[in-house]
């Protein structure tokens, strides 16, 4: 069983308290939009991170993490993707990677809107965590928690950090 903090559009601003909502968590995952690898280093001597990168993080970012990152968590296929989109909307290159991996999660980034829905067509759980940071016109920082026990996706929290720029 691996607890998840899934977290992406920081845009180089961490709020102190992500430690405490992913202190029981065994991975973080970050959908991208690191905005520094400062950042990146917080999270990744906090707890093991995966990530990629968004657009617009730059070498030291990109350097660290690939655009697309495609890994098993548990019995769980998962593909990451910072401008991906939803599903009936996904990128081309989303798109692509879904019909050719087969992922059971597909997570991205970008949109700074929360969303988590199950996409029937590719049978594929599909989560965006919001937007962490301050940058951006969403209104409240979010994080997402959830655990996979094996082929089981579950316990989904969304937290909310609270308003932008506070």
């Amino acid at each position: 069983m691996k607890r998840i903090g899934l977290i992406s559009d920081t845009h180089n601003y961490l709020d102190p308290a992500v430690f405490k909502h992913f202190d029981k968590c065994d991975e973080i995952w970050h959908g991208g939009d690191f905005g520094s690898a400062t950042v990146a280093d917080a999270l990744k001597n906090f707890k093991p991170l995966r990530g990629v990168y968004g657009n617009i993080d730059g070498k030291d970012i990109r350097g660290d993490f690939s655009e697309v990152s495609y890994f098993n968590c548990e019995d769980v296929k998962v593909l990451m993707i910072h401008i991906g989109g939803y599903p009936g909307k996904y990128t081309a290159l989303a798109k692509k990677e879904i019909i050719s991996k087969g992922p059971k999660i597909f997570i991205s980034g970008h949109s700074h809107i929360l969303k988590i829905m199950y996409d029937e067509k590719f049978q594929c759980l599909h989560m965006n965590p919001g937007a962490a940071g301050n940058q951006g016109w969403h209104k409240v920082r979010t994080l997402v928690r959830f655990v996979i026990d094996g082929a089981d996706i579950k316990e989904c929290e969304v937290i909310e950090l609270g308003r932008r720029g506070v």
